[in-house]
Parts: C-alpha cells; sequence; structure tokens
C-alpha cells in the first residue's frame, strides 16, 4: 500500500520517519501456519487417491488378460498358462526403470477355469502390505489385498 503524498510530506516536516503500513512477523507465521495446516489435511484426504490410480492398470490389464485367456480358450478349448503365449507382456515395472505398477501371473489353470494374479510391485501408501489383484474365467475381477 502507497503513503499519500501530502501524507509522506507532512511526516518529513515534522521530522518523523515515513511510515509504510505492513504486515508484522507475527501475522506472517500465522498465515503460514494455516496453510501449512490445510496442506497436511489435503495430504492425507487425497492420499488414497494414488494407490486407485494406480489399481486401475491392474483393473484394465486383468480385463485385458481375460479377453486373450477367452480367446484362447475359443481356439483350443482351454486356457492357456503362459501370458506370452496368448499375447500378453507386461511393461517394464517401476523397479525396472518402467513405469508398470503391477507384476501378473497365472496361479491357477485347467481346461475350464484360469486365475490370474496382478501384484503391486511397490507399497503405494508405506503401509508394508502390497496391493493384489485377481480375475478368473468369470470375470470377476476382485481386489484379494486392499492397499
Amino acid at each position: 500500500m502507497l503513503v499519500k503524498p501530502n501524507v509522506l510530506k507532512k511526516q518529513l516536516q515534522n521530522g518523523l520517519k515515513p511510515t509504510l503500513k505492513a504486515f508484522s512477523l507475527m501475522e506472517v507465521l500465522i498465515v503460514l501456519a494455516i496453510i501449512g495446516i490445510l496442506t497436511l489435511a489435503a495430504a492425507t484426504y487425497f492420499g488414497g487417491t494414488v494407490s486407485k490410480a494406480y489399481s486401475l492398470e491392474a483393473e484394465q490389464n486383468l480385463n485385458y488378460i481375460f479377453t486373450l485367456e477367452k480367446t484362447y480358450f475359443y481356439t483350443h478349448s482351454k486356457y492357456c498358462d503362459n501370458l506370452k503365449e496368448i499375447g500378453f507382456e507386461n511393461a517394464k515395472t517401476s523397479k525396472e526403470g518402467g513405469n508398470a505398477k503391477y507384476t501378473y501371473e497365472v496361479v491357477q489353470v485347467s481346461n475350464t477355469a484360469f486365475k490370474v494374479r496382478a501384484t503391486a510391485v511397490e507399497d503405494f501408501n508405506a503401509n508394508g502390505v502390497f496391493n493384489v489383484w485377481e480375475v478368473d474365467q468369470d470375470k470377476m475381477i476382485k481386489e484379494v489385498t486392499p492397499d
């Protein structure tokens, strides 16, 4: 805020130092503390959003694997135990220098049933639990272990 010229002139004539309106250090610290508290509250509120976003990768890939397994089944009258053979190749995981957050494996297969598991390679919320998803021949995509 600027000081009006006539006020500044009077202050100089009376031998006073010109005064400028400003915030005190205490006022600035209080505002910063409030902003910090609000930021902390927002971070905890949106913390679960990250793991939900990553879990979409698992759901989409398991849906794709289901489609590949069904296509293989219609061609060969059985399900396949090799993901590469049905045409699925997982991208490099974040631990391998890539972007994928899950690894995929066939955990159960027979002529009439299969189950594929997606396991997170990172602990998204640092609680010691890794996220696990599964899909079966009935397209039941479910979260086995939430993170």
